[in-house]
């Protein structure tokens, strides 16, 4: 089955083609990030905008780099939660129509889904049940993956997600927009014990919620500190020291679920998966606790089509298909 999937939840304009869930016959994305640069984050209005002028040239773009005419095409998919909703809106509208002018069916998807998904597409060998980690800009979920539709949210941010943590904490010292990969850099040339940072906890019987607030608040009152009083600010020093406090707070929940539910397989998903402390981290962690880890390759961590196009597949085997009906949501439960 050959699934066009389209995805434009934030700053990514992507469409792909994926056959049977697993395989990647194209996989095409527009980056906004030289558009929101400037302002230091995304700007709503002009996502969406930028959405509108590239998404009908990148699905002819995946077809073609697919090697496929649009009646080879069996399906339609596109995230239509949780995202920006003008962002999300443009996806969803463009999605319906194909679907309509094609005569296919339409499958809508969870964008945090889909971010399980790809590592279906890394890995072929990986089936549910499975704990995973989804990690990224606007979420920071433990989800126990019970089926490849049956999903229970074990814990979860209560307040920021470990993505704008990194974020704030990259536009205060300076590394523009977006931040991770940054933060990252600068961290590899850092002492991660330069500065003592905070790992808020959850206290009212979740052990798996996280709260990253205190810790981008701990970061940022550092680097105000240094510029008030021109005391010294060791900035790979300070990278190093939150990524080392973010990755302590994924892990070890992480690993402490996994043990607690019996699970031998752990994969984590999103764009902060792509960073090298976190990877690092879950690696020795697993190796050490005899578990199997699934993480995928950097092209398949940030937003794209692909992803969606893997978890089409199994939402259209449940029979999760829509009409012209469907809309856009800014939030939506996993």
């Amino acid at each position: 089955m050959r699934i066009l999937a389209f995805e434009s939840s934030c700053d990514e304009t992507a469409a792909a083609v994926v056959e049977d869930g697993r395989t990647i016959l194209s996989n095409e994305i527009f980056s906004q990030v030289a558009l929101h640069e400037i302002y230091g984050g995304v700007v709503p209005e002009i996502a969406a905008r930028s959405h509108l002028e590239v998404i009908s040239l990148l699905a002819d773009r995946a077809l073609e780099k697919a090697g496929l005419g649009r009646g080879d095409i069996d399906a339609v998919a596109c995230t239509y939660a949780p995202g920006l909703i003008g962002a999300v809106l443009v996806g969803v509208n463009f999605a319906k129509s194909a679907a309509l002018a094609l005569d296919k069916p339409l499958i809508p998807v969870h964008h945090i889904r889909g971010h399980i998904a790809a590592n279906y597409l890394a890995y072929p060998d990986l089936e549910p049940p499975f704990l995973c980690l989804a990690i990224s800009g606007g979420n920071t979920m433990l989800v126990d993956v019970r089926g490849y539709t049956d999903m229970r949210i074990l814990g979860q941010t209560r307040d920021d997600a470990a993505g704008e943590c990194f974020d704030k904490s990259a536009r205060v010292l300076g590394l523009g927009y977006p931040g991770g990969k940054p933060i990252d850099d600068l961290s590899k040339q850092g002492d991660d014990r330069a500065y003592d940072l905070p790992r808020p906890a959850v206290n009212d019987g979740n052990p798996y919620d996280m709260s990253f607030s205190g810790l981008k608040t701990a970061v940022v009152n550092i680097v105000h500190h240094a510029q008030q009083t021109g005391a010294a600010l060791d900035e790979p020093g300070l990278a190093a020291s939150l990524c080392r406090a973010v990755s302590e707070m994924l892990v070890g929940r992480t690993m402490d679920a996994a043990k607690a539910l019996g699970y031998e397989r752990i994969a984590v998903a999103g764009g902060v998966a792509a960073n090298s402390r976190i990877r690092a981290d879950f690696e020795a962690a697993c190796n050490k606790a005899g578990k199997a880890l699934y993480v995928p390759p950097l092209r398949l961590c940030g937003d794209n089509a692909a992803m969606i196009g893997a978890q089409a597949y199994y939402e259209f085997l449940a029979g999760h298909t829509a009409d012209s009906s469907l809309n856009a949501y800014a939030t939506m439960e996993l």
